[in-house]
């Protein structure tokens, strides 16, 4: 009996201490591109596949109240959802935003949300940021005018929401504000532009490190992200291993999230200390996807360490036919990986050819493999043919998006990769032509 009561009270404790709510979302949404939407916030990655009609009714567990969307494939619906909310939505997919509509408990907040979206995305940012200062500012307070406009003549009914949204409208100002000063020069291709001395001052009383706000405002998220990378480096470049300490040191957990969620391509072949990086990534997010993106991506980047055997290709060859790397078995492979509209790469074609012209006699191929998309066939054929480019001239299948490239995990070009006699990677981010360290390597190898 003792044994009966004690497992009963755990029971009631655990349901007062679990942080999850399950509450049900049901609706109609209609004319989707596959007949799924999904529901996400943080730590949320809700699948629903509808009904045939666009019909659908989901039990969602949710770990906070606050902001969440639906993504459709086609629009991202802003929606509010808390441990009370019983939702139910109806929308036109193909025509959201008039047929958007929003009944039962949570729908007044969550109609408001929409139509301060249709409001702030009356301007795109590109055309917003390109104004002179004196038409920002006041398209500026057009916006913040509207917004506040339907604030004050919405009737809410959650009086939290009601409250964290006024802070909101705050932060959505400021958010621009920020950003027009950042990116004014970007967008209007000017050098040199300040603001002036009348330019309105930036709030520095905001706590960028602030869960609650993060959960509750994207307008909050946008401006802790920025503030946190310009912080720290201007434009967030630095290497991975010195925004750790920044990121370690931040109390918002979301924050964190969201900042690794967006450093996961420090994982690669590039970053010497990858694999710390990695195990410092995971200690520091507690979302299963983010980790499961880092996990990949430490694999592929130890897939490709020197000795492993070297993911293949198989693709049309200039001359005709297609070549594969099982065809160049038996001697080195030094790949070039270009594209015609590549600058850069085109800077290295005269050191190229005199790499070729040395190895000429020797136990290497030089193999060039075009990054450029299939529709400019031509363009790749010609460019080749014009320019007498020498070597295995070959075309990838699927430009970035090619299997070989993404193995490699290449984010950029030109990248060259050398590969020995029986296909194993020698390097998989060799020295480039211009760089002597290329012919030290060859060397070394005894070709």
């Amino acid at each position: 009996m003792k044994k009966i009561c004690f497992l009963l009270l755990i029971a009631v404790l655990y349901s007062f201490t679990t942080s999850e709510e399950t509450i049900i979302i049901s609706g109609k949404i209609t004319n989707t591109e596959n007949g799924i939407i999904k529901i996400k916030g943080e730590l949320v990655n809700k699948e629903i596949k509808l009904k045939p009609d666009g019909s659908f009714s989901e039990n969602l567990k949710l770990g906070y109240d606050g902001i969440y969307k639906i993504e459709t494939g086609k629009n991202s619906i802003p929606l509010y959802l808390t441990k009370d909310s019983k939702l139910i939505i109806a929308a036109d997919d193909a025509n959201l935003a008039p047929t958007l509509k929003f009944t039962d408990k949570g729908s007044i907040e969550n109609q408001y949300l929409a139509k301060k979206q249709l409001i702030t995305l009356v301007i795109p940012s590109e055309e917003l940021y390109k104004l002179d200062e004196n038409e920002f500012l006041k398209k500026l307070q057009e916006i913040k005018t509207s917004v506040n406009t339907l604030y004050l003549k919405t009737k809410f009914t959650d009086a939290d929401f009601k409250t964290k949204e006024a802070r909101s409208i705050h932060y959505l100002e400021q958010k621009h504000l920020l950003y027009y000063k950042n990116l004014h020069n970007f967008y209007a291709k000017l050098n040199g532009f300040e603001v002036s001395k009348i330019y309105p001052k930036l709030d520095e009383t905001i706590d960028f490190d602030n869960e609650s706000e993060f959960l509750f405002s994207n307008e909050y998220q946008e401006l802790a992200l920025y503030k946190f990378y310009a912080n720290i480096n201007g434009d967030g470049s630095q290497p991975a291993k010195d925004r750790m300490t920044e990121i370690k040191s931040l109390k918002s957990q979301s924050l964190k999230n969201h900042l690794i969620e967006n450093s996961t391509n420090d994982v690669n072949m590039e970053n010497p200390d990858f694999e710390k990086t990695y195990q410092e990534y995971l200690s520091i997010t507690n979302d299963p996807i983010i980790k499961q993106t880092l996990t990949a991506n430490y694999n592929a980047t130890n897939a490709i360490q020197p000795g492993n055997l070297s993911p293949k290709f198989d693709y049309e060859n200039h001359k005709g036919g297609k070549t594969s790397l099982e065809d160049l078995k038996g001697k080195y492979i030094y790949i070039d990986l270009w594209a015609t509209w590549c600058g850069p790469c085109r800077e290295q074609f005269p050191f190229l050819q005199k790499v070729e012209e040395q190895y000429k006699e020797k136990n290497i191929e030089f193999v060039a493999i075009s990054l450029d998309a299939i529709k400019d066939h031509s363009k790749w054929s010609k460019f080749v043919t014009e320019k007498q480019l020498s070597g295995i001239q070959l075309l990838a299948d699927n430009e970035m998006k090619s299997k070989f490239i993404k193995d490699y995990g290449i984010y950029e070009i030109p990248t060259f990769i050398l590969i020995d006699p029986s296909g194993k990677i020698v390097n998989a981010r060799a020295p480039k032509p211009s760089d002597p360290k290329l012919i030290d390597l060859l060397n070394s190898l005894k070709i």
